[in-house]
Order: C-alpha cells, then structure tokens, then sequence
C-alpha cells in the first residue's frame, strides 16, 4: 500500500527544510565561511548546500529579516558587510547590558553550570582554527546568556542572545583571518568567585572589565583583517559568481 503525503503535512516538511537550510546558512554567515560583503544567489546557496528553491527562498526571507543578507535587484542578495561602525555598536551596547546582567544574576545563577560552561571554554579541540573558533563561541556565548538567564529580564535576555551572535561574526572575521583564536585570561573565573561570594558590585565590575578587555583585542583583529585585502578572507563567494 503507498502512502500519500497530505497537503498538512508536504507544508509541514517544507518548513522544516526551510528551518534546516535557514540554520545552515545562518551558521556560515556567523562563522565567516559566507564572507561579509558577499554576492550570493539562490541557484548557488541551492547547489552548495543542496537544498530546494522554496527552502531556500524561507531560508533568506528569514535571513534578510534579521539583516544578514540584503535582496540586490537582478543580483541577488548579499551578505551584510561588517563595518567598524558595527564593533563599536555592538560593544557599547554589551558594556551596559552585561554588567546589569551580571548584578542582577547574583544569587540566582546556576554556579556549577557556569563552571561547566568556562571549561568547556578552554577545551582545545584537534580541528581547523575556524572549527575551534566556532566551538569556543559557542561555549563563550552559553556562558553569558546562562548569566543573562539568570538575571530574570526576558528582554534582556533577548538583546544579549541577538549581540552574542553579532559577537560571533565579529571573532570570526577578525580572529580567523589573523590567524589566531580568542583569549579570555581569567574574568570567567573570576565572575564566578564573585557570584559565589554574593558580590554583585564585584561582578558588575569584573563583567565590565571583561568585555572592555576583550573589545580592544577585538577590535585590534577587526582593523587588521578589513585593511587587508578582500582575497585574503574565507570566501565561498567564488561558488556564487555563475
């Protein structure tokens, strides 16, 4: 007996590809593999991650509403550009919000899984510098919105999760393309020490510190890698160019 798929359920499939290919292409924007500033067209995203024309269109409606890429009329689309204007931005907002987030999670903040979270910061993994990049943010990330979690501001939660992931992008181009891979010295222990101890003053201050420290070593690698030139960043752009 064969079985028929109903029009429920073909809709269904279709956006759970879309959600796939969404999550795929998202992923290669953040990491860089999909360089900022790149040309991309639907048959080139079709052919390299071998998804349908319908998975890919929801996959870059959602893409364009979250500005990571923007429609060219008669080109196709193109990957937002990272600009120093844009390091700036996300940073000035992160040095306000995360200290709040920090003072405002004191007593309420899981301990043991922030000190599983700053382990698995410092894991080094046996694979390609962009890979341990990507597995260092994650973790990175985790940590700090398990932080904003805490803290009980669900909007607060939110604007951070939406930085973290514009922080993401900006590791990755700067990091990456300079050939290294992040540092974060000791400010995760010691936010820790300070919400065992109750401080929240102390973990404002560390929270502060933190980012202001990680800002410069970001924007460093950030300068660096946008004076030089475009072919020396990790393009996939050459795959869209038919």
């Amino acid at each position: 007996m064969s079985l028929s798929i109903a029009p429920a359920d073909r809709t269904l499939d279709a956006a759970n590809q879309g959600d796939a290919a969404y999550g795929r292409i998202r992923r290669d924007i953040l990491s860089c593999r999909l360089n900022p500033g790149a040309l991309i067209t639907e048959p080139g995203l079709m052919e390299l991650y071998a998804i349908g024309k319908s998975s890919c269109r929801i996959a870059l409606t959602r893409l364009s509403h979250e500005g990571f890429v923007r429609s060219l009329p008669r080109k196709g689309y193109q990957v937002a550009p990272v600009t120093v204007k844009d390091v700036e931005e996300v940073f000035t907002l992160r040095v306000q919000l995360e200290p709040l987030a920090a003072r405002l999670a004191v007593g309420r903040v899981d301990i043991e899984r922030l000190r599983e979270l700053e382990a698995a910061c410092r894991v080094r993994h046996p694979v390609s510098l962009p890979d341990q990049i990507d597995v260092f943010m994650d973790a990175n990330k985790a940590f700090h919105l398990e932080i904003a979690r805490a803290a009980g501001n669900e909007r607060l939660l939110r604007t951070l999760s939406g930085l973290m992931d514009e922080m993401t992008r900006l590791v990755a181009l700067g990091f990456n393309v300079q050939g290294t891979k992040p540092e974060i010295k000791h400010d995760h222990n010691a936010m820790i020490a300070a919400f065992e101890e109750g401080d929240g003053k102390r973990a404002e201050l560390i929270a502060r510190r933190h980012i202001e420290t990680f800002q410069a070593m970001t924007l460093e690698k950030v300068y660096a890698s946008l004076s030089e030139a475009g072919a020396s960043l990790p393009l996939l752009a050459a795959r869209f160019a038919r």
